[in-house]
């Protein structure tokens, strides 16, 4: 089966976590990720300026390196990024901007690329939101 994840809160909230842990049992069970779509405060999960306590989870950073290992195709919405201060290279250049936070594999890209996610798979599991 085929799944496309959109993620809607930040990296340190309990619906991230649970995000993340279907994401590797998807894979785990030999299914496919299409897209992981992240939106909202989602952003913030690729953001490398994340620092997470002593005592809990680098959720982002678990993020990051799920990713990387599975080689998938992590989307980050970049209306919701620019709003909240998530920037790649080209986008802080753009609105010149002192710095970037959003290092590989991220990439930001809009809505149009969660829609194509979801064309492309069977199913569409959310986590988090309003």
């Amino acid at each position: 089966m085929k799944f496309a994840i959109a993620l809607f809160s930040a990296a340190h909230t309990p619906s991230s976590r649970r995000a993340l842990k279907f994401a590797e049992a998807v894979l785990a069970e030999g299914h496919e990720i299409v897209r992981l779509f992240f939106y909202q405060d989602g952003v913030h999960s690729a953001s490398a300026n994340i620092v997470a306590p002593q005592d809990e989870q680098d959720i982002a950073a678990q993020w990051r390196a799920f990713v990387t290992q599975h080689q998938l195709d992590g989307v980050v919405c970049i209306a919701a990024a620019l709003r909240r201060g998530v920037l790649n290279e080209e986008e802080a250049l753009r609105y010149q901007r002192p710095s970037a936070n959003v290092p590989a594999p991220w990439e930001l890209s809009g809505l149009g690329q969660l829609h194509d996610g979801i064309q492309s798979a069977d199913r569409l599991i959310c986590f988090g939101g309003p």
